[in-house]
């Protein structure tokens, strides 16, 4: 498990390095949709992370890696959502300033950048300190690891 996050400009250090990987978890903060990054004050940090989720999902380097999207921090977003309009970060959405209908957007708009009918992207609203919802997650993300995995050895 590597935690590869960063600034932009360590990105291309290690991207290369991870061809064999059996899957990916990409961590986005749903709470972040109306901050902008500290190294870009121009940049939405949820576009920003919409940006780096279509370069690592359509990578050639993980053509055939499933990706497991953790939505995290939906406690944050739950009450932030009431406030902050989700317009903000995109301005074409027109639906409810409610949880259910919010994150379903989002989520929509992660799994839109992948380009491959192949690849698997599994998602996941995720409050990393809920630990029982945590356990329930690292659960299902095994599942896939060992469906992958024997997938690959031809006895799935």
């Amino acid at each position: 498990l590597f935690d590869v996050g960063g600034q932009r400009s360590e990105r291309k250090k290690w991207i290369h390095c991870f061809e064999d990987v059996t899957a990916i978890i990409f961590c986005v903060a749903m709470s972040e949709y109306d901050q902008v990054l500290h190294e870009d004050e121009t940049t939405n940090r949820m576009h920003e992370s919409l940006k780096l989720f279509d370069s690592i999902c359509n990578n050639k380097w993980f053509t055939d890696t499933s990706i497991i999207l953790f939505l995290n921090k939906k406690d944050l977003f739950e009450e932030k959502i009431k406030k902050s309009p989700l317009t903000i970060c995109f301005p074409e959405y027109s639906g409810r300033q409610d949880y259910h209908e919010a994150s379903a957007y989002i989520q929509a708009q992660f799994e839109a950048k992948n380009k491959s009918a192949n690849k698997e992207i599994y998602c996941h609203m995720t409050c990393a300190t809920d630990t029982t919802n945590i356990q329930f997650v690292f659960d299902a993300v095994t599942d896939v690891i060992i469906a992958n995995n024997l997938r690959g050895c031809g006895l799935y």
